[in-house]
C-alpha cells in the first residue's frame, strides 16, 4: 500500500508538472504517501450541502425528497433539488459571457493543484468592502516570492465567521446592498497575468458585495479561470505548500456545481 501511495504522488507531481510550465517559481511538492503517516494533513474547505448552507440571496432553496426508507424498501435514498451556485461551489467560464467551458470541459488537471494564501483579515475588520488590490498582490509576492504560475489564489478575509449566520454573512444594509470583501479588477488583472487557474474566496462572491456589474466575473472567466466560492477552514493555512483537491458535480453543460475542495497540508518533519 505505501509503494501505491508512493507511485501516486510521483504521478501527480509529474502530471501537474504538464500545467506549471512556464513557471515563475516552482511550488513544493507533494509525496501523498504522507498521506498514511499524518505528515499530510487534509481539511476539508467547504460547506454541507444542505438547507444551511450558505446562499446567493433569492436562489432557489435546497429540496430533499425521501423516496425510498428503511423501514419500507429495505434502503434510504431521496431525490435532492438545488441551484447550480450553491453553497461552496465552483464557478465555471461558461457563468458569463465572453467563457465558454462549461463545468464538464474543465481540465481536470487544474483539479489537484497547487494554492497559495492571501489574508486580508486585518484590513476587512477597518472595512467590510475591502478589496484585494493589485498592491497587495505584489506586497505578499515580497514576502514569498513570485505567484507560480497554474495555481489557484486562495483569498481569506475572515468572513467565514459569520457562516452560521444568514444575515451577516449577506450583510445588508437597510437599501438591501451587501457588503462583504472581494477582489479588486487591478488584482484579478495582475493574477491573471501570473497565469494561475482560479481563484477562491471566503464570501459569497469572488466580486466584493457592493459590485452589480461583477467586474471580476466578467474579466476572469472569459481568461479562462474558475471561482471557488463560499469556501471556509482557510484559518491557519501556510501560505505556500498548500495543495487542493477540487471535485466538482461534472454537470453537462453546468455553468457551475456544488464542489468538495480538500486542502492537502504538508506537515514540518520533526
Amino acid at each position: 500500500m505505501r509503494k501505491t501511495w508512493l507511485v501516486c504522488g510521483i504521478l501527480v507531481a509529474g502530471a501537474l508538472g504538464i500545467a506549471l510550465r512556464g513557471e515563475h517559481r516552482a511550488p513544493p511538492a507533494l509525496n501523498l504517501a504522507d498521506l498514511a503517516t499524518g505528515r499530510v494533513v487534509v481539511r476539508d474547505l467547504g460547506y454541507p450541502v444542505g438547507p444551511d448552507s450558505p446562499v446567493w440571496p433569492d436562489s432557489e432553496p435546497f429540496v430533499a425528497h425521501v423516496v425510498a426508507t428503511l423501514a419500507r424498501q429495505g434502503y434510504f435514498a431521496r431525490t435532492v433539488c438545488l441551484p447550480e451556485h450553491f453553497s461552496t461551489h465552483l464557478d465555471a467560464p461558461a457563468h458569463f459571457p465572453g467563457g465558454h467551458q462549461t463545468v464538464e470541459q474543465l481540465d481536470v488537471r487544474h483539479f489537484v493543484v497547487p494554492a497559495v494564501v492571501m489574508d486580508v483579515e486585518a484590513q476587512v475588520r477597518r472595512n467590510p468592502d475591502y478589496r484585494l488590490s493589485a498592491g497587495d498582490v505584489r506586497a505578499w509576492e515580497r514576502r514569498y516570492g513570485p505567484v507560480p504560475s497554474g495555481v489557484v489564489v486562495l483569498l481569506r478575509t475572515g468572513w467565514e465567521r459569520r457562516g452560521a449566520q444568514p444575515e451577516q454573512y449577506r450583510n445588508r444594509d437597510a437599501r438591501g446592498v451587501m457588503h462583504f470583501p472581494g477582489y479588486s479588477v487591478e488584482a484579478a488583472r495582475l493574477l491573471i497575468e501570473r497565469h494561475v487557474v482560479g481563484l477562491g474566496i471566503d464570501t459569497l462572491s469572488i466580486d466584493y458585495g457592493p459590485s452589480q456589474q461583477f467586474e471580476v466575473h466578467r474579466l476572469t472567466l472569459p481568461a479562462g479561470l474558475y471561482h471557488l466560492e463560499n469556501l471556509r477552514n482557510l484559518e491557519g493555512l501556510p501560505a505556500r505548500g498548500v495543495w487542493l483537491v477540487v471535485a466538482p458535480l461534472a454537470l453537462e453543460g453546468g455553468s457551475g456545481a456544488p464542489v468538495r475542495v480538500l486542502a492537502l497540508v504538508p506537515q514540518p518533519a520533526h
